[in-house]
């Protein structure tokens, strides 16, 4: 009798998955049927709701609280995982912002948002990268912000981070593509998430076409295509998820 043995599931890592974005994200892929490594910083109730909806989908949810920016919480949390499995998927969302006037900016404000959003995105791509490139397959995106792409006063260190995290994704796709991995960038305008429920509507919405902010899941959409067979033969690109605000 042939052997009815399933194959090993699928998994991606999530960065900043306890809230917004990163939760949308994790969420949507569970829903597509790859069970989960969570990660977060420190907001354990929020992982924890988190991981319960993905459980209640049927989905592996394995909850690693660590600082992206931290090499040594990176390879201690990683390292035991993945001497055991690779993730197919991994989608760098962890973020961090300190808005204020680069003339005002303390270096602590400018080396801290550096720090989350493009010195986390190269530690844990590192510690994954070569484990996908021996099996020669895996997909990486990297979200961005529209902030990367046309500036925004009073987010300069944020805008340099993010357009870096742009540039590196164009890099990394180029070095690794033959290898079978594919690497790519969503860049997300004003989105309905904590980072922006304090914003000014009134001034904002006028300069967005669509004429709102998105949701959450509308950008989880978008990295759940790029995760599929379907594209494939998209490779460091960005896709902006803006509502027109940059075009």
């Amino acid at each position: 009798m042939a052997s009815t043995k399933e194959s090993a599931p699928k998994i991606a890592l999530v960065t900043g998955a306890s809230r917004g974005l990163g939760a949308a994200v994790a969420i949507r892929l569970a829903k597509a049927g790859y069970d989960i490594w969570a990660n977060y910083h420190s907001n354990h109730a929020a992982a924890k709701e988190v991981q319960e909806v993905i459980q209640k989908l049927g989905r592996k949810c394995v909850l690693l609280p660590f600082d992206v920016g931290n090499e040594k919480g990176v390879a201690d949390a990683l390292e035991p995982l993945l001497a055991a499995a690779i993730p197919d998927v991994l989608v760098n969302n962890a973020g961090h912002n300190k808005d204020t006037l680069m003339m005002w900016m303390t270096r602590e404000e400018w080396e801290g948002v550096i720090n989350v959003n493009l010195t986390g995105f190269y530690l844990v791509t590192r510690s994954v990268l070569m484990g996908m490139m021996k099996r020669r397959s895996g997909r990486i995106i990297n979200i961005a912000s529209t902030a990367g792409q046309s500036g925004l006063a009073g987010q300069t260190n944020y805008a340099a981070a993010k357009a870096g995290l742009i540039g590196a994704t164009k890099s990394l796709a180029a070095e690794v593509c033959k290898r079978g991995v594919i690497v790519n960038c969503v860049a997300p305008g004003f989105i309905e998430t904590d980072m922006t429920k304090d914003l000014p509507l009134e001034k904002i919405l006028p300069s967005i076409p669509a004429g709102r902010f998105g949701k959450p899941d509308e950008v989880a959409a978008v990295v759940e295509f790029l995760c599929s067979d379907a594209a494939s033969y998209i490779v460091g690109h960005t896709i902006s998820v803006n509502g027109g605000l940059y075009m």
